[in-house]
């Protein structure tokens, strides 16, 4: 399976989560894993930034696809969505999709790493990861999901919509 996250703290980011999580439903012809909506605090953004609301979608990739091909998938549709490159580092966007897992895979590229390399840190990741695959072990990890989002210390506030 596949993983992604999906944020937003620019513009009506409840309706932009869902409308994501449902074209990541286009990306599989097997039925997907989608979370709840979960308001989280914003991370390592500038002052005054909003809260995002964030989601995860997990689905099957076709046969075809690879890492490389999905995360050109994913950086289209958030230009759709209205994101332009940064001018500050994790400045407010419309829309932000993170490859968090491909399967097993691990890759280490200029574009990609796999699995992202901190989503084992962030509470807004882990949460609603653990919600729809709480047993997953992601490659690299030697515990769930859901044992990392328990012994997580971080000052994240992660509320369920």
């Amino acid at each position: 399976m596949a993983f992604v996250s999906i944020g937003s703290n620019l513009g009506d980011s409840k309706t932009i989560v869902l409308d994501a999580a449902g074209w990541l439903e286009g990306f599989s012809d097997e039925p997907v894993l989608k979370s709840s909506l979960w308001r989280t605090s914003p991370l390592f953004c500038p002052p005054g930034s909003p809260d995002f609301i964030n989601a995860m979608v997990g689905f099957t990739p076709r046969p075809e696809e690879t890492p490389e091909t999905l995360l050109k998938k994913l950086q289209v549709l958030e230009k759709e969505f209205g994101r332009t490159p940064k001018k500050i580092f994790n400045e407010p966007r419309p829309l932000d999709l993170d490859l968090i897992a491909f399967g097993q895979k691990t890759l280490r590229t200029a574009a990609l790493t796999l699995p992202h390399p901190r989503a084992h840190q962030r509470k807004f990741v882990l949460q609603p990861l653990n919600e729809i695959a709480p047993h997953l072990i992601l490659p690299g990890q030697e515990h769930t999901a859901a044992y990392l989002l328990a012994h997580l210390h971080t000052n994240e506030v992660v509320t369920k919509l």
